[in-house]
């Protein structure tokens, strides 16, 4: 990896704001969709009157479910220009454009003042940025004291990781830089937070990798050129995946964490 953490930034960003990806994943961009979303949802407890500040929220799909599920008000910020403004129109189509706004921004530098929210949503992004802690500081630091951080995420030992799995290609894909488990709630425990509860979800992985999978080989089917040599290596990238997961080297999981301090009142 010889990429400059700005690069990859920027090509993680193009990447997931691109039609192939909508096409690929669908309209949850992450294991478990939405009922993993709702069980965040759940271990951010909180309802109307609050803000939720949804990180990397690409299209918006999560974000909107936050605020339909809990009645809070949510913020999404993304680093990719297109999908702010992607998920932006679904918000005003949804007729929440009152409580839900997207704007462009940095995990690592959000763009939100101190104790500025009373939730923060992270579902499987923490993995593709470069610097994981400065971003683990960054959700305590917006995080009003008693609130609560909900991560789902890909979990890895690289060091069993065959190098398919440590390419560019798969560092977009979410796996090339995701952590284990421990070391992602190390990661928020250095960064101020107190870690309440992780939970494995890995089956929810396995699930999203059959769906990729599919629809690759539909397209291979079709002679879709639009895709061209990249629907083989998006194969053999899901086949490693599949291949680790079962080895137990790749996983997913959820890691709730809480600012300390008392909630205020009101």
């Amino acid at each position: 990896m010889t990429l400059a953490p700005e690069e990859i930034k920027s090509c993680c960003a193009t990447a997931y704001s691109s039609p192939t990806a909508r096409w690929l994943l669908g309209d949850s961009f992450h294991p478990g969709g939405a009922a993993l979303t709702t069980r965040l949802a759940r271990a951010l407890q909180v309802g109307p009157g609050k803000l939720v500040v949804d990180v990397a929220s690409g299209p918006g799909t999560s974000a909107l479910q936050l605020a339909h599920e809990t009645g809070c008000d949510v913020v999404g910020v993304d680093l990719a220009s297109d999908s702010v403004a992607a998920a932006a129109r679904a918000a005003a189509e949804a007729g929440v454009s009152d409580r839900v706004r997207f704007i462009h921004g940095d995990a690592e530098a959000l763009p939100l003042a101190d104790e500025a929210v009373d939730g923060v949503l992270c579902e499987c992004a923490l993995c593709t940025f470069p610097d994981k802690a400065m971003a683990a500081r960054q959700f305590a630091r917006v995080l009003r004291p008693g609130a609560r951080v909900a991560i789902s995420d890909i979990t890895a030992c690289r060091d069993e990781l065959p190098p398919a799995l440590l390419s560019m290609q798969a560092w977009i894909a979410c796996i090339a830089d995701a952590r284990p488990l421990d070391e992602m709630a190390s990661l928020l425990e250095d960064g101020g937070l107190v870690v309440e509860t992780t939970e494995r979800h890995d089956d929810a992985l396995g699930a999203m990798l059959d769906r990729i999978d599919a629809r690759l080989k539909a397209a291979r089917l079709l002679g879709a050129g639009l895709y061209g040599d990249g629907v083989r290596r998006g194969r053999e990238l899901v086949g490693a995946a599949r291949d680790a997961l079962a080895a137990d080297h790749l996983g997913y999981a959820v890691v709730v964490a809480r600012r300390p301090g008392r909630v205020p009142l009101g």
